[in-house]
This record gives structure tokens, sequence and C-alpha cells, in this order.
């Protein structure tokens, strides 16, 4: 007979990248002895279906939630169909929240992300301005159905007294990501482009000036504060996850990290004629900080090298 664990955590969108990356550092001995993890993905349930929804957290009965189910794609698909991300999105979290509710789990642990904050803004950004005006054009879709999760934690709060929470991380990579070149994200892409060229003997070549600054994180650091904000973190306010602006880097210094991991001794060349897209978003750490000073990230360098040697390892199943 199994020993009833006092926490069973429920993880929805738990085999994609962050997913992936708290299941292994809970396999690798960050779990602990009373607790029961369950990574759930789409195949388990469609979320955008209440009754769907209601027999699977019926099946599993979860105390605890990490949420990070989502309709998700990169900047071209978002631009053609932001009804439907809006729509699907909507239709995920409210039941993921409310069936939450309805059957008494003690805390949801959700994940927004940084396109959520207004286009027009100052910087660093940080955890209050998020609903100061509205999200960048291109993906307002997606943007405003994250947005309604922090609004719905609030309200579930007020009127119910609900432990439902946020966090934002900033631009997240690691093993099991999307290296699909048009649809995937930034360094993913990078990395795959890097071992297309080196495989093909050919020059690489990167869209826009390189110039852009970002924030990179780490999806294994980002799963351990994700375990933190499960088990230590109560406010109802989000909190952004990210490094901080000092470790913010250029799209030119990340391509050359990953020319270093992947031994590529081809040329590099910048297309200019192709958008940089936006400059920085750079988010302020500040508030993280204060409450874990001493949480101390992978070097990037480091990382760049584990999710290159994660993905020329794992090429074939490897989502791109």
């Amino acid at each position: 007979m199994t020993e009833n664990k006092a926490r069973r955590i429920l993880v929805t969108g738990g085999s994609g990248l962050v997913g992936r990356a708290i299941q292994k550092i809970v396999a690798d001995g960050e779990g602990r002895e009373d607790e029961e993890w369950i990574f759930l993905s789409s195949k388990d349930a469609d979320l955008t279906d209440a009754a769907d929804t209601r027999a699977l957290f019926e099946k599993h009965r979860p105390t605890h939630v990490i949420h990070l189910a989502a309709m998700v794609g990169g900047l071209f698909r978002n631009m053609k169909y932001n009804l439907d991300f809006l729509r699907n999105n909507l239709h995920i979290n409210d039941n993921v929240l409310h069936t939450s509710y309805e059957l008494g789990v003690q805390k949801v642990v959700s994940c927004l992300s940084t396109c959520i904050f207004p286009d027009k803004t100052t910087y660093p950004i940080d955890e209050t301005m998020i609903h100061l005006g509205p999200p960048h054009s291109s993906n307002f879709g997606y943007s405003y159905a994250k947005r309604m999760i922090d609004v719905q934690n609030r309200a579930y709060r007020e009127q119910h007294g609900c432990t439902f929470t946020a966090v934002i991380p900033t631009n997240v990579f690691g093993p099991y990501d999307n290296f699909n070149i048009e649809d995937g994200h930034v360094l993913p892409g990078l990395i795959h482009k890097v071992y297309q060229a080196k495989q093909n003997g050919n020059a690489l070549s990167i869209w826009g000036t390189g110039k852009p600054r970002r924030q990179f994180i780490y999806s294994l650091d980002l799963a351990r504060l994700f375990l933190w904000v499960l088990r230590q973190y109560d406010e109802v306010d989000p909190i952004i996850l990210s490094v901080g602006e000092e470790d913010e880097v250029s799209i030119k210094e990340a391509a050359e990290s990953v020319v270093a991991a992947m031994d590529f001794k081809g040329d590099v060349l910048f297309d200019s004629t192709k958008s940089d897209g936006q400059f920085k978003k750079t988010a302020s750490n500040g508030k993280l900080r204060r409450y874990r000073p001493d949480f101390t990230f992978t070097p990037f360098s480091q990382a760049v090298q584990e999710t290159c040697d994660w993905f020329v390892a794992n090429y074939a199943e490897a989502r791109k």
C-alpha cells in the first residue's frame, strides 16, 4: 500500500521546457519526502474543456498545482491567431483556477510571461507595472489572457481566500526547449542554426544586428525557484523570476556563447536587413533578491553549454 503523501502536486504542461526541468530537479533530490509529484501533458486532458479539466482533478485530487499549460507560439503565429491565443488560454486558465477552487486545492502557482507588460513603458519593468497600458500589438491575445490570471488570482483571494499566485520568468531556455528556427525563441533557434551551419559547412547567418539585449534564465534555475515559490512565497502579487539587470546579454553575445559551445569554426554574419524586434525589455529582479539574496544562478556560458550538449545528444527527438 502506498503511503499517503501530505502534498500531491499536479503540474499542468508537465512535458514542456519548464515542466521537464521541474521533473529533473525533483528526481535529482530536490523533491521532499512528503511530496508526490504528478506531471501531466495535453495528452492527459483538454484543459480548454471544463468537464475534462474537472475529471482530471477528481482523478488526481491535488493539494497543490503548478500551472504551466498554455497555447504558445512564436511571433508570426501569434500575429495571425490573436483571437485563438486569447480564447484558448482564457479557457485553460479559468478551468484550472476554478476547478482548483472548487476542489479545495491549497495553492496554485501559475506561469506568466514578460510579454504581458505594457509595450510603452520605462525600464526596468517590475511587478507593479503589469496593467499600466496595453501589451505589444503583435501578441495581445496571449498577453491579455496571461494578465487575466493575475486579475483572477486577486479575485479568488478576495472572494474565497484562495492562495493563488503567479511567477513571471524572463527568457527561459534549456533542455526540452522548442528548437524550431521559424517559430521557436531566440536562443534555441540560434542553437539549431549553429548545428545546421556546422553540419552543412555553411556560414552562420543571424537575423538582425545582434544588438538587442535579453535576460536569459536557465530552465533548471527557474525550476528551483518554482519549488521555492510553491513552498514559501505567499503573496498573491506575482514575482519576476530572472537574473539581474547586470546579467543581460546581447543577441550577439548569446550567439558567441552558442558558437563556442558548439565549437563552430565558420563565419558568423548578421543580416541587418532583418528586423531586430524590441531592443530590450529589462526586468528588475529586486523583489526576488529581497526574498532570496542567496540564490545562485548557473553561469550563462555553462547553461548554454549544457543546453547545446543536450540538443546534440537528443537531436532526433528534440522539438524542432
